[in-house]
């Protein structure tokens, strides 16, 4: 069962649109959005829908970790042995590089619980900020952060991912 990261933060509507009549050579406007933090658009994008004669841009929250989402993180990644952060859940991958951490520790019967970072985008730009890591997936084992895709694809490799699963599995 994926361990649930809705109950222990307020999904926000981060990715929220704005209308701007501007034209596009035009700096992007910082605005508030509903995390009460400055944003800009996220690259400053501008995507225009068909039929509409205004333009909508998405946001990126600026300050994504806050101590609430912190202190939650801290307790996910500390109460389950082994944790992955990826794009979709353990049944139903929604990226390669998610699909193959999760048939790794398929393949060594372990244990893991999964959060999806695609259903809060707060919780997705937190984790690059808890982690110090840009992508995705992400994979803690016994409470610290293990690595990304290729990481934990080399330490398969060499035995390292098998012998540290199992200290963790054992303490």
């Amino acid at each position: 069962m994926a361990a649930s990261f809705a109950a222990a933060q307020p999904v926000s509507p981060i990715n929220t649109r704005i209308s701007q009549s501007r034209k596009a050579s035009v700096a992007p406007p910082v605005v508030r959005c509903s995390s009460q933090f400055m944003c800009r658009p996220l690259g400053g994008i501008v995507r225009r829908r068909p039929g509409l004669k205004s333009r909508s841009l998405s946001l990126r929250c600026c300050a994504a970790l806050t101590p609430q989402l912190k202190t939650t993180l801290d307790k996910v990644v500390k109460s389950h042995k082994v944790v992955l952060f990826m794009k979709g859940t353990k049944d139903f991958p929604q990226c390669g590089f998610s699909n193959t951490v999760v048939q790794i520790l398929r393949s060594l019967n372990v244990p893991f619980e999964t959060l999806n970072i695609l259903e809060n985008e707060m919780l997705r730009q937190g984790l690059k900020e808890y982690s110090s890591w840009p992508t995705f997936p992400q994979l803690y084992i016994d409470g610290e952060f293990f690595g990304g895709c290729d990481i934990t694809v080399e330490a398969y490799k060499t035995g390292e991912l098998q012998e540290l699963l199992e200290k963790a599995l054992l303490s």
